[in-house]
């Protein structure tokens, strides 16, 4: 059978596409069903992978099959050339589910712009900044003001779900490409941003279920990203920082996020109506407030510590009871979503708007269009529906996932 023939692949590129993709033998060996042994005998050109295996070595590392027929793997710089720093991530040595995401959020930067220059348009110039000396309630204001989010807005939308929307559409709105990952486990990141410009981009953990929590990790990013813009933050790779500067830098830019999602003056006038004193926020104290913002409690209590409201052993004290109230809350159950929710969710609406536009004006193919939207073309049509607004979808329908 065709299936059977040995492909005559470059070993080199296998070594190189399973390397890139920060595999150690065994998990791929064990993917395709033969022994490690096996694995390393195609890399180092001793045996042929049959068609069929090479495929299915592709398909593994997210790859295009030609690549293994290259004489030389491609010239690519490291990802941590690319994105900003990570708690607890080493630099050169992401997990392979990370790795795909920031290759994938790298991949669709390219495209978007790479369609506006061939569509004639103009690229969106990200005009923030902030500098580590500025007072984050000042940055907070300053960026609330850019993203044109007023306040009698928030607090009249009907849930967390529209509100995690029209925030995105705020960040996306300055020059931000917003998508979503999945897969990648939460310890190892609930968001992460390219420090690329023009059109840097926010990539948002969407294992993260409550999109209270999702709009706090986004402006979070945000917050990086003016961050980097006001040099104050390099990629990760070049980030001179120890591990306690950078706590320093991480719990600044939350601080920054919470101003943005609340400001001083609002937060002031309902501290005064509520009259809680220092330290004394319980939980259901906190979750009342957040849901007038939705917002998760958690931003709320980092909000009030940034207020003065929370000293930092009364945070800690916070942050235990709120972990013990979550321990006996159940799971929420998943539920499908449609691939065109799932297209909409993962790749942001600007992106997908232009990809559709570019396939109307025959500026790309319909196979081009859906490699670069991951999606059939047979959805086509209702995606086209949904762009267009009128495809009825409800409250909870967004998903990276």
């Amino acid at each position: 059978m065709a299936a059977s023939i040995p492909a005559l692949v470059n070993p080199h590129l296998l070594t190189w596409a399973r390397e890139q993709s920060g595999y150690a033998p065994g998990p791929v060996a064990k993917r395709l069903n033969v022994k490690p042994e096996r694995l390393l005998a195609w890399e180092r050109g001793e045996v042929k992978p049959t068609v069929r295996q090479a495929q299915a070595l592709a398909r593994f590392y997210h790859r295009p099959f030609g690549l293994f027929f290259l004489p030389q793997p491609p010239a690519l710089p490291p990802l941590a050339t690319e994105y900003r720093r990570l708690p607890g991530v080493t630099p050169g040595v992401e997990s392979p589910d990370l790795r795909l995401a920031l290759r994938t959020m790298s991949n669709r930067r390219d495209v978007i712009l790479e369609l506006i220059e061939e569509m004639g348009e103009s690229v969106v110039e990200f005009s923030a900044q902030a500098h580590l000396q500025e007072s984050p309630t000042n940055i907070g204001q300053r960026l609330r003001g850019l993203l044109g989010v007023s306040v009698q807005e928030q607090l009249a939308w009907r849930d967390e779900w529209q509100a995690w929307r029209r925030w995105r559409e705020s960040v996306e709105s300055v020059g931000v490409l917003v998508f979503q990952f999945p897969k990648v486990s939460l310890d190892q990141a609930r968001g992460v941003s390219l420090l690329k410009f023009p059109m840097p981009a926010i990539g948002i953990n969407s294992k993260e279920s409550a999109p209270g929590a999702r709009i706090f990790t986004l402006l979070h990013e945000f917050v990086h990203i003016s961050l980097a813009a006001g040099k104050e933050e390099r990629v990760a790779l070049n980030e001179p920082r120890n591990d306690r500067e950078w706590l320093d830098v991480e719990r600044f830019a939350e601080e920054v996020a919470s101003a943005i999602l609340i400001p001083e003056d609002v937060l002031q006038g309902f501290l005064r109506r509520m009259s809680v004193d220092r330290d004394a926020w319980d939980v259901p104290l906190v979750r009342s407030l957040a849901a007038k913002f939705r917002l998760t409690p958690l931003a709320m209590a980092t909000r009030l510590r940034a207020a003065g409201q929370l000293s930092w052993e009364g945070y800690r004290n916070w942050r235990e009871a709120w972990a013990k109230f979550i321990a006996t809350l159940k799971p929420a159950k998943g539920g499908f979503a449609h691939p065109v929710d799932k297209t909409l969710g993962r790749a942001g609406r600007p992106f997908t708007q232009l990809v559709i536009e570019a396939l109307d004006s025959n500026r790309i193919t319909a196979v081009q269009a859906c490699r670069y939207l991951d999606l059939r073309f047979e959805h086509f049509e209702r995606l086209r529906l949904e762009l267009r607004g009128g495809g009825g979808a409800g409250p909870m329908v967004d998903d990276g996932d």
